[in-house]
């Protein structure tokens, strides 16, 4: 082709969409490359969005099971799987057609295909069928996000033993869910077949779920979870599979080596995390250099060690995470464009969404202690908070903590009913540099749920008033 781009995005999804109507607010030329026939990657078509429509109408179903308390008797409260998976496709539909909405209002052109990089300025585009076409820019940036990360021995076949993606497609409510891995996905996935009915285990290699997270979160998350009627069996390895019509036989043993034991599922989900999607797109052909962990290097400004090639979101460091991957691709195309950005990765917020939920940014407890900063901390349990006790949602708390000399907020922690809603706001001030004393000294409607938010900051002061 004898058009010339000034960006091409390589990858349709949270990042590569984002980045695309960017870069073309910026006047731009742009192209993007998706091999998908629909935009929005894995995020929208097979993990974000589908999951959270799915634990919607799950809690829509567990609320009516037990919503006595109300005062409303709901009798006979039946599913019908395949009319929830309906309804999470059409929401993935409606969304998907948006972007390309989105891609036509900013005049961004689109190539379905897999994209693969020649050398600096030119991208090939191979199809399914037909001779691959090439086209030119004077930028390229690559967005592929990432894929299931697989466990050896565990073969996935997305019918007994599936990946996300087959966990939101199953056609009926599994007797028994085996999730391997204690991590965000697992977890959520987890809770939406709990809820319509399945008995479900989760088994972690380490010590605890949710690695990485602030310790007193996770080990209060699980409470609440196995308080659910969840199990656990936590520093324990799978070591094996085998799957025929009727199931799954796993083979597991202590994560520190010891006897082994098999236990059996009608259906094992493996999630034990995500890796860099980075499969034939020339890398290595064009001298671009990836980390230890498959990740491609990139300076503070996105840029890979080649000229005018660029990377963002999962394919990067970083937490991969939808939001973090659309702030970088923001960020990348505003430098390409002359302007300064930049993506603060310790107050990138992290979610669990499952009921109660689970969100945190910045430090923990442990971070501060290995670091050495001293720090003091405040907490607030809902079952203080006037709003969560109107409407019976009185699990968890909110923990934040804060430098012992400046009183300067370093993380916000917290567990509860529309947790990931309520950081927002952790995220702002944090952001403007916010001590304590600020958020304890900002007037909060009441009542409502973000009060626990203002009464964690006075606790950080030794002075909260409803407990």
């Amino acid at each position: 082709m004898s058009e010339m781009f000034d960006l091409v995005v390589i990858g349709g999804g949270p990042a590569g969409y984002v980045g695309a109507i960017r870069a073309a607010q910026l006047g731009m030329k742009v192209a993007c490359v998706e091999k998908r026939p629909t935009l929005g990657g894995t995020c929208l078509n097979v993990g974000c969005i589908p999951s959270k429509a799915l634990l919607h109408s799950s809690e829509l179903y567990e609320q009516a099971k037990h919503s006595e308390a109300h005062g409303i008797i709901a009798k006979d409260v039946k599913i019908d799987v395949a009319a929830m998976i309906k309804r999470k496709d059409n929401v993935v539909s409606e969304l998907t057609k948006g972007i390309d909405f989105l891609f036509k209002k900013n005049k961004v052109t689109r190539f379905e295909g897999h994209g693969i990089i020649m050398g600096k300025g030119e991208v090939a585009i191979k199809k399914e069928s037909g001779s691959p076409e090439s086209i030119k820019t004077k930028n390229i940036l690559i967005a592929t996000g990432s894929e299931v990360a697989e466990l050896p021995n565990v073969t996935i076949d997305e019918e007994r033993i599936v990946s996300s993606t087959g966990a939101l497609n199953l056609k009926e409510v599994p007797k028994k869910l085996i999730v391997i891995g204690g991590g965000v996905i697992g977890l959520e996935m987890g809770s939406v077949w709990r809820r319509l009915g399945a008995e479900v285990e989760v088994i972690e290699f380490l010590d605890e779920v949710i690695p990485g997270n602030d310790e007193e979160i996770r080990k209060s998350f699980r409470k609440v979870l196995e308080k659910q009627g969840m199990k656990f069996r936590l520093s324990t390895k799978v070591t094996g599979a085998k799957a025929d019509k009727k199931g799954v036989t796993l083979t597991i043993e202590a994560a520190v080596g010891g006897n082994a034991e098999e236990v059996k599922a009608d259906i094992v989900l493996v999630a034990i995390g995500r890796k860099p999607n980075t499969k034939n797109l020339g890398l290595k052909e064009v001298g671009i250099n990836v980390d230890d962990r498959g990740r491609i290097a990139t300076n503070g400004h996105f840029q890979t060690n080649v000229a005018g090639i660029y990377a963002v979101g999962d394919v990067i460091a970083g937490p991969m995470l939808a939001h973090k991957a659309e702030e970088d691709a923001v960020a990348a195309v505003e430098i390409m464009a002359g302007q300064k950005s930049h993506v603060n990765y310790d107050l990138v917020p992290a979610v669990i969404y499952t009921h109660p939920e689970v969100a945190c940014v910045g430090y923990s407890e442990e971070r501060c202690k290995k670091e050495g900063i001293d720090y003091v901390k405040g907490k607030f349990p809902f079952a203080a908070n006037s709003r969560a006790k109107a409407v019976g949602e009185t699990e968890g708390f909110v923990k934040i903590i804060a430098d012992k000399k400046t009183d300067k907020v370093l993380g916000v922690h917290i567990l509860g009913i529309q947790a990931g809603t309520m950081i927002a706001e952790a995220v702002t001030a944090m952001e403007f540099g916010a001590s304590s004393e600020d958020i304890a000294r900002t007037c909060h409607s009441h009542p409502d749920l973000n009060e626990a938010v203002k009464e964690a900051a006075l606790s950080v002061l030794g002075r909260a008033i409803h407990i």
